[in-house]
């Protein structure tokens, strides 16, 4: 096959057989690597390819009311979760990594670490979430400190942080916002 073979058969995956975009671009490149790798031939830059549409999809959002009513039907750590969700923009996993350090009452800032792309971002603390998170943290403050003198009460720490400080695992500021509501045995490092 020729370019023009080529072309017409790329063509046809879009109009006749109604291939996603991705699949169009999949075929594309074996054909591709096939001619280069294989053939040992350069076909060169295909023209006149009919391209596959990729959907345009608009996100889902839900109306005002309908985020009050869903809030609504929530309570405690959950509705605090679901309102920094909502309000801040957090991603579930970024939500429930979110350390006490993390969070600035006095600028009404949210420090979101290592998020999607692995990327530190900054976010706001909606106003609606702030007196009931700190009423949470001063109760998750109280049962730090009877983990701590049971001998808990420690946290596992980014990246070689344990080493350089041995103790931060037990400060207060490295503890998560939303801790685990039971005890566990980190098998890894026989932490408690």
């Amino acid at each position: 096959m020729g370019e023009g073979e080529i072309a017409r058969f790329l063509s046809s995956l879009a109009s006749d057989s109604h291939v996603a975009a991705s699949t169009q671009n999949q075929a594309l490149n074996a054909l591709l690597f096939l001619y280069r790798e294989v053939l040992g031939k350069d076909i060169g830059y295909v023209n006149g390819v009919v391209r596959a549409k990729r959907p345009h999809r608009l996100p889902v959002v839900l109306t005002r009311q309908e985020v009050k009513a869903l809030l609504g039907c929530l309570g405690g750590a959950e509705w605090m979760i679901a309102t920094l969700l909502y309000g801040a923009g957090l991603r579930l996993m970024e939500c429930m990594r979110l350390r006490v350090k993390d969070l600035d009452f006095t600028s009404n800032q949210i420090v979101v670490r290592e998020g999607k792309g692995n990327k530190d971002r900054l976010t706001m603390l909606p106003a609606a979430v702030k007196e009931p998170l700190a009423r949470h943290l001063n109760l998750v403050r109280r049962q730090h400190q009877r983990d701590l003198e049971r001998g808990l009460g420690r946290v596992a720490l980014p990246n070689a942080l344990q080493r350089k400080y041995p103790n931060a695992d037990k400060e207060w500021a490295w503890q998560w916002v939303f801790p685990a509501s039971k005890h566990y045995m980190d098998r890894l490092t026989g932490m408690r």
